[in-house]
């Protein structure tokens, strides 16, 4: 026989209702000497925000203040990472230089025009950051002068014949952030987009 489904009860959304997103575990208090896992922002647990090449730059400045975040992962229709792109860039002086360059106006540029190409993006492998510890991570982003770092891991696929070596193709596992480690560390930053200053809030902070 067979069975029959009712209609489940329907309803009007009604005025001032909101939508959930991800809950994301509040990010842990960590010291110097902490496991610098706890600052990964690990993109198997969280998704990464991604935007395309051809976006204008303006698209790129309202999805990051969407997204709260200060980099963005530059990706095609295959997935496959061709830079990134920080509020920096769209913000600052680098932006009207290349417009200027080019003769065009600033909100003519498009992502593809201002970010850093993938080959160019310096990364911490995974493994590395394993055995390290907070501080590690913030004298490699001083010394480097950057707010953000990618983690990467690798995946391996098969030689095609025998006499071929394996290939590994890098995959970014996770990002870390300079803001992020001074909400951790509990600073308050006051300037999140001048790197320099912004390490003189966290080691006055931290009493360095």
């Amino acid at each position: 026989m067979e069975r029959q489904f009712q209609p489940l009860p329907i309803q009007e959304l009604g005025d001032g209702a909101g939508f959930r997103r991800p809950v994301q575990p509040q990010a842990a208090r960590v010291t110097l000497e902490s496991s610098a896992l706890e600052l990964m922002t690990d993109l198997c647990r969280t998704s990464p925000a991604t935007i395309r090449p051809q976006a204008p730059i303006a698209s790129a400045n309202q999805f990051m203040i969407s997204r709260g975040v200060r980099l963005l992962l530059v990706a095609d229709e295959r997935e496959m990472v061709l830079g990134v792109v920080t509020a920096t860039d769209v913000l600052g002086e680098k932006a009207m230089r290349i417009a200027t360059d080019r003769g065009l106006k600033r909100d003519e540029l498009t992502v593809g025009d201002i970010m850093l190409p993938a080959r160019q993006v310096e990364v911490i492998a995974l493994g590395d950051l394993e055995g390290a510890r907070v501080g590690h991570v913030l004298e490699t982003l001083r010394r480097a002068g950057r707010q953000h770092a990618l983690v990467v891991d690798f995946e391996a696929f098969p030689p095609k014949s025998l006499i071929d070596a394996p290939v590994r193709r890098s995959m970014v596992r996770g990002i870390l952030s300079l803001s992020q480690l001074g909400r951790q560390l509990g600073v308050v930053l006051q300037t999140a987009g001048e790197v320099a200053r912004t390490f003189s809030e966290i080691e006055l902070a931290l009493g360095r």
